[in-house]
């Protein structure tokens, strides 16, 4: 077990050091030049779809709503990255860390913009819903089966495997923390009710995430609000020890900035997944008239990811920071700072939103484990034994060590990471063109835009659903 923990440590040093963060940087940067900042110029039309999606088109009652799209691949955004990675961030990269989180969470939402619209362009008819996501606009884009084959196994060992036991790892140390409970005991309970909606299938997810996902993300946001509100006085304070830590200004020593950058970035893409190609899978079962709908609703999700609960977390963790014990780490940071703010109540409430956020996360992460199998088989027997040892490595993070399961988890997500991100820069042209064929139709006074693949005269052979 030491052998296998230096070899995945060594692994991740290498990849997010050399390659990952300037991989991600570049991208998020060259998208949002290219597309002009469509993550700011847009918000307000991100909020209007938001907010007209949740009808149903044409008397589409098995098709998927863009609002449910969302909240599926919200429930895999908010999770524990949002209390418990936003604490190892801190701990391990310093307060700089979340200055880092909020760059590329600025940045990277044109990212999310580009792949969630190529999504939508390649999808294609499943049996009751549309499938998509990056291995399937690998083989229609690029026409490289192989390479979606490559990333189908990628999302599938990254989401099913390493970061749904980071997910119950995660509830089993709040729980402990909270109540006492035995993790064996948490780990069966988490595993048989994972079970029991997995094998439900997509539309029982998106009707759990669609109620439950705007419920505890509201909830979770009040509470951190309250605190943040009480201690108003301190934000300047808080801020400053944020961007100055960004920068190494505050350290002693060398590596300050490299640190804080590393963590940030890591921590910012396991929660907000930005550029990753998970949420893709998601934005590709909505059912709407143009694809760069579904682009601007995953980029407005970055945004309610990081920016506003990711930071609610960091704040309260911050407040807290010389009053709880150093040696805390994870959830139990959270907990304890939320506890010395609020009271004994706060290692409740933290164990409570934790079940809340990590179990919607296991669902929305088993999707994407699965749509990525039936992408390069049709046989049901590949998905019912995924499905078993999901439930296998939700039972084994509940007792593993925390730092083995987090760094497992970044060494498959770099891995996924990179070769989305590869795909995205080689197709990101056929979403600049979505996105100049949306507000072109807008300026004609076009309410609500409608792409049809005549347009697109180079791959029209290409998209099955236009």
């Amino acid at each position: 077990m030491e052998l296998f923990t230096q070899i995945i440590n060594e692994t991740n040093d290498i990849l997010w050091t050399y390659i990952l963060v300037v991989m991600l940087l570049g991208c998020a940067v060259w998208f949002s030049i290219k597309t002009k900042f469509v993550q700011f110029r847009m918000i307000g039309e991100m909020i209007r779809l938001l907010g007209d999606s949740t009808a149903k088109i044409n008397g589409h009652e098995k098709h998927i709503s863009s609002f449910q799209a969302f909240t599926v691949s919200l429930a895999s955004r908010v999770g524990t990255g949002n209390l418990a990675g936003v604490a190892t961030a801190i701990t391990v990269g310093g307060p700089g860390a979340v200055f880092w989180m909020w760059i590329i969470a600025l940045l990277g939402s044109s990212s999310a913009f580009v792949e969630s619209s190529l999504a939508q362009l390649f999808k294609i008819k499943g049996k009751h819903s549309y499938i998509g996501g990056p291995a399937y606009y690998m083989e229609k884009g690029l026409k490289k089966r192989w390479m979606g084959i490559l990333f189908a196994v990628l999302i599938t060992i990254t989401f099913g495997f390493a970061f749904n036991s980071v997910q119950s790892n995660t509830m089993s140390a709040a729980l402990q923390s909270a109540f006492a409970v035995d993790s064996v005991l948490s780990g069966a309970v988490i595993s048989v009710l994972t079970l029991f909606i997995i094998f439900g299938g997509i539309h029982r997810i998106a009707a759990f995430s669609s109620v439950i996902v705007p419920i505890m993300a509201v909830g979770y946001i009040l509470l951190a609000l309250f605190v943040v509100l009480t201690n108003i006085g301190r934000i300047p304070d808080v801020v400053s020890l944020i961007v100055g830590n960004a920068f190494g200004w505050h350290q002693a020593l060398g590596g300050g900035m490299g640190a804080a950058l590393m963590q940030g970035i890591k921590r910012g893409l396991f929660s907000n997944e930005a550029g990753m190609g998970s949420a893709p899978n998601a934005a590709a079962t909505a059912h709407v008239t143009h694809p760069a709908k579904q682009g601007f609703i995953q980029a407005l999700g970055v945004f309610t990811d990081t920016l506003l609960i990711c930071s609610c977390t960091a704040f309260i963790i911050l407040f807290s920071k010389d009053s709880v014990d150093s040696s805390l780490d994870g959830i139990q940071l959270t907990q304890a700072a939320l506890t010395n703010e609020v009271g004994g109540i706060g290692t409740v409430y933290v164990a409570i939103a934790t079940l809340f956020f990590a179990y919607s996360s296991i669902l929305g992460n088993y999707y994407y484990g699965e749509a990525n199998i039936r992408f390069f088989t049709l046989r049901q027997w590949p998905v019912f034994v995924y499905r078993l040892l999901v439930v296998g490595m939700v039972m084994f993070g509940s007792l593993a060590s925390l730092n083995l399961v987090w760094s497992l988890a970044d060494v498959t997500m770099a891995l996924m990471a990179l070769c989305n991100l590869v795909a995205i820069l080689l197709l990101g042209k056929y979403a600049f063109r979505l996105l100049d064929d949306y507000l072109d139709q807008k300026r004609r006074g076009i309410k609500s835009p409608v792409f049809r693949k005549e347009s697109m005269k180079d791959i029209e052979q290409d998209l099955e659903c236009w």
